[in-house]
């Protein structure tokens, strides 16, 4: 036998030898498994492997607990601690902590002559709009909810303190420490104005702690609110005034150039009136072509009778034809461009120039007698108060609180969490579904 025979034999031998207690274990094992009943599916194994994955029973942890209760139990349950417990928390803090809040209130209107709403499209309620509906209004509505007013109120009455006096709860009591914005913001909540878009009435409620300061705070924000109506109205009509001012003054001094080109013309061309100048220069024309026609009937009757041309009567005849066509020349060249030529004085160039100046004058003293009219009007209307706030309703002494309505609010919260748990519960269920 050789030495390689040797070694396979002993190689055998131990393979045997290993293989013999392990295929007693996996015969002892296989005996312990217990075969998949025929009848279970695929959902009961499903169920099995969760069964044996479940993280309740790791070692340390208590078994889950199988909910053994009813499905109407499990509601009314679910509804306690998601909708009734949160409700008796609120209703906790409205009749238990929530401090009452009084409502002043008080009604008025901007009046005077104010321009018209724009078209606004109210059916049969448009023919009702009336010039009371004015910008003016919003003004005074934006105005009563501004940080303007805000910083006033703190000035004169001290808000932030009457907002955080003791009689208010800690949840709607203002920190007085903190900025004017947030004063502002918290103002907004605790006051209302509304305009009525027929009437142009405009209605304030102010909300406070007490009686007093709810009084105190919408009598203020009513006299401030004239105030702010009386300052636009003074500043209108001061601007009216002083641009009535500013108008009379451009027509004096239009009217006094006016005046001064008229000087200056007299002195350039030496004549007051060139007008009256050229009737009079018209007038001795006439009276001179008169003179000549008459002249030379006289001549014409004086040759027809034979007389020598020599003659003393011809020859003064027709010397004076002579001097009155000079005399007719001079003036012609007076009255036109012909004479300028020549050096001497153009009538007519004056007389188109001083029409001129004339116009200028005519029309300066028209502005400067309508700019004074209007100047007047404006110093008479400046007397008169045009835009006022005529206040109908004021503001009177709240007796009882009209906030927190716990009642309605006490409702809404209810309706909310239910609102809110219907919606989550259809939500989980609806994921579960989807899981299955």
């Amino acid at each position: 036998m050789s030495l390689d025979d040797v070694k396979d034999d002993t190689r055998e031998s131990e393979i045997v030898t290993f293989a013999a207690p392990t295929m007693t274990e996996l015969r002892r094992s296989a005996e312990t498994i217990r075969p998949v009943p025929e009848k279970r599916g695929a959902q009961a194994l499903a169920a099995a492997i969760r069964q044996r994955l479940d993280w309740t029973q790791l070692p340390g942890l208590r078994p889950r607990r199988e909910d053994t209760s009813s499905y109407g139990a499990r509601i009314i349950r679910r509804i306690s601690l998601f909708v009734v417990l949160p409700t008796l928390v609120v209703g906790l803090y409205l009749f238990g902590f929530a401090s009452n809040q009084y409502v002043a209130e008080a009604q008025f209107a901007v009046r005077g002559n104010v321009e018209p709403m724009e078209n606004i499209s109210l059916g049969q309620y448009t023919s009702l709009i009336q010039k009371h509906n004015s910008q003016d209004s919003f003004i005074v509505r934006d105005y009563i909810t501004s940080q303007t007013m805000v910083d006033a109120l703190e000035k004169s009455i001290g808000l932030s303190k009457m907002f955080s006096r003791p009689e208010a709860d800690f949840w709607t009591r203002f920190d007085p420490k903190d900025p004017i914005e947030d004063l502002t913001q918290y103002w907004r909540k605790h006051v209302d104005a509304h305009i009525d878009s027929i009437s142009g009435v405009i209605r304030l409620s102010v909300r406070a702690f007490t009686p007093q300061d709810a009084l105190t705070i919408a009598g203020e924000v009513v006299r401030r609110s004239e105030a702010l109506i009386n300052e636009i109205s003074k500043r209108a009509q001061s601007d009216m005034v002083v641009q009535a001012e500013t108008d009379a003054k451009t027509a004096q001094d239009r009217l006094r150039k006016a005046h001064l080109a008229l000087q200056g013309f007299r002195n350039q061309w030496g004549v007051i009136d060139p007008v009256k100048s050229a009737e009079g220069v018209l007038t001795t024309l006439t009276m001179l072509r008169k003179d000549k026609l008459k002249a030379e009937n006289d001549l014409q009757v004086l040759r027809s009778s034979n007389l020598d041309e020599r003659s003393r009567s011809i020859q003064t005849l027709v010397a004076n034809i002579t001097a009155i066509d000079q005399q007719m020349k001079t003036l012609q060249d007076e009255m036109t461009t012909a004479g300028a030529a020549a050096g001497g004085s153009n009538l007519t160039e004056a007389l188109l120039q001083y029409e001129g100046l004339l116009v200028e004058r005519t029309i300066a003293e028209k502005l400067e007698e309508s700019a004074h009219l209007l100047l007047d009007r404006a110093r008479v209307a400046a007397g008169k108060q045009h835009i006022f706030l005529a206040t109908f309703v004021p503001p009177v002494l709240p007796t009882d609180s009209l906030y927190p309505e716990r009642g309605h609010t006490l409702l809404v919260a209810f309706f909310c969490f239910f609102v809110i748990w219907s919606s989550s519960s259809l939500l989980i269920a609806g994921i579960r579904d989807q899981r299955m």
